[in-house]
């Protein structure tokens, strides 16, 4: 393989930030029934409220003290959205404390709690406020919702799409339903079901922020850039502190080439949403794009820290240091990635390689037989693993595992004839003629390398030399063996 492996990305659904999760509410909230009156209540600029001050009776006099006002709960409730911005969720949870007991109690105030408790990633506690007012009300599709989205957190896709279509058939307008059904069957790539969904959902409300950017990745689906950025230019516009549409715009400016813009997106998404690990992935692909390695590997140890159990950060890294010397940094992030995504043989490959380098036959025969395995059984990490278990000198099992690889290769190639020389031990001479006549430069180089390899083990140097030029004369730079043969020139001083 090539050092650097860059898998495609999946689309990230981004949720929504803290204050459209309160705007999306604030109706709820708006009927709350607090202590105060309609006239009392905050109005949704967050203006101070205006009230009349009752004036004093003749009987009481003007030394009368005029009774305090208490706060509304809408008063009481402003805080949310800057403590939710600012992550702090304890702060946040706080806030229902101060509330009077019997608002506190109202279902639309306990939805709200809940919401705040899943993005606090407490699910058990949310789910079991959400479930209490289900089970007192069946057809609360607020309460379905959020109990939707806690669904999704926890992976279970079905529940969560069990309950969308609930919402929808006591409500076929509601519009976060329909979205997240369209972004759920985007997911399964049925495109012209997802549109639809976005479109009815659209149509139930113009705004819906999910809904223009499932549409627009489907706009991009079907090759139409123009239609996807103007629907997320309206993202952007109706909502100019979320990251997520500028995320998205980002990727069609990236695909149509356009990476100072797509840049200028990131860089405004960071900035809004500076925790987000997506965001500092797609930054360090638009920063590897245009160059800038050293910035791009920031921005993939920034995604580190952000997510440290997502491997996907690691892959970028570790070919980056790969690619530039830091042989150190890379074995720590191969072995990083190998841990947190072993089906990712890749990670086995880059690490076994690394190990080679360093003379660590062992852990390398080890790294090369999980690439073996998880790779479905591809015969050249065999040929690697078994090099490095005679190098180790310690070889056993070295035979019982070459009897099980040899039933698996096409027999009367040049690559079984090579696992078999290692397998016997004896028949260098024919595997030489062989080699010789294989009409795959590719595969002629890389067997070289093996029999260079041999001879490297059996003590035999002139040979053993003579083959490891003979690879570097090929000049097949494009495979794994030239790599590990330039190596093993530079340290035979060939």
């Amino acid at each position: 393989m090539g050092v650097m492996m860059r898998p495609t990305v999946s689309l990230q659904r981004f949720a929504f930030p803290a204050g459209e999760l309160l705007i999306s509410l604030a109706i709820l909230v708006s009927c709350a029934g607090g202590p105060a009156s309609r006239a009392e209540k905050q109005p949704p600029s967050g203006g101070a409220v205006q009230t009349e001050t009752t004036k004093p009776t003749p009987e009481q006099g003007h030394s009368a003290a005029v009774p305090e006002k208490k706060p509304t709960t809408e008063q009481l409730l402003a805080p949310l959205p800057q403590l939710l911005e600012k992550g702090d969720y304890r702060g946040a949870l706080g806030v229902f404390d101060s509330l009077d007991p019997a608002v506190a109690e109202k279902s639309d105030i306990r939805l709200l709690k809940a919401s705040v408790l899943v993005s606090a990633g407490q699910a058990d506690g949310a789910r079991k406020i959400v479930q209490g007012i289900i089970d007192g009300d069946g057809q609360n599709t607020e309460a379905l919702y959020v109990l939707s989205t806690i669904e999704e957190a926890a992976g279970r896709e079905k529940e969560q799409q069990a309950l969308l279509e609930r919402i929808v058939s006591i409500n076929p307008k509601e519009d976060r339903a329909l979205a997240a059904l369209g972004t759920l069957t985007y997911r399964h790539r049925v495109y012209k079901t997802a549109e639809a969904y976005f479109d009815k959902s659209l149509a139930a409300n113009p705004k819906n922020g999910e809904a223009l950017i499932g549409k627009a990745r489907i706009r991009w689906q079907y090759q139409d850039p123009k239609g996807a950025e103007g629907l997320l230019n309206q993202a952007i516009a109706e909502y100019p502190r979320w990251a997520a549409p500028l995320v998205e715009r980002a990727r069609v400016y990236r695909e149509a080439g356009f990476l100072k813009e797509a840049l200028t997106d990131l860089d405004t998404a960071k900035a809004l949403d500076g925790g987000n690990y997506w965001v500092a992935i797609d930054r360090g692909n638009v920063l590897l794009d245009l160059g800038n390695k050293a910035e791009a590997l920031k921005e993939f140890d920034r995604a580190h820290q952000l997510d440290p159990k997502n491997f996907l950060s690691y892959v970028y890294s570790a070919g980056i240091r790969d690619e530039q010397g830091d042989y150190a940094g890379a074995e720590r992030d191969y072995a990083a990635l190998a841990s947190l995504k072993p089906d990712y043989y890749f990670a086995f490959e880059g690490l076994g390689t690394l190990k080679i380098k360093d003379g660590q036959w062992a852990e390398a025969k080890d790294a090369f037989l999980q690439a073996y395995v998880r790779s479905g059984g591809k015969s050249n990490y065999a040929l690697l693993a078994a090099l490095c278990w005679l190098h180790t000198g310690k070889t056993a099992d070295l035979r019982t595992f070459l009897e099980k690889v040899l039933t698996q290769v096409k027999r009367e190639t040049t690559e079984w004839y090579m696992l078999r020389l290692y397998y016997e031990q004896s028949g260098d001479t024919d595997i030489s003629v062989r080699i010789d006549t294989e009409k795959n430069a590719n595969t002629r180089a890389r067997m070289l390398y093996y029999l260079a390899q041999y001879y490297d083990i059996k003590g035999n140097k002139t040979l053993a030399d003579k083959y490891f030029l003979r690879v570097r004369d090929l000049g097949r730079q494009s495979i794994l063996e030239w790599r590990l043969n330039e190596w093993a020139l530079e340290g035979r001083k060939l």
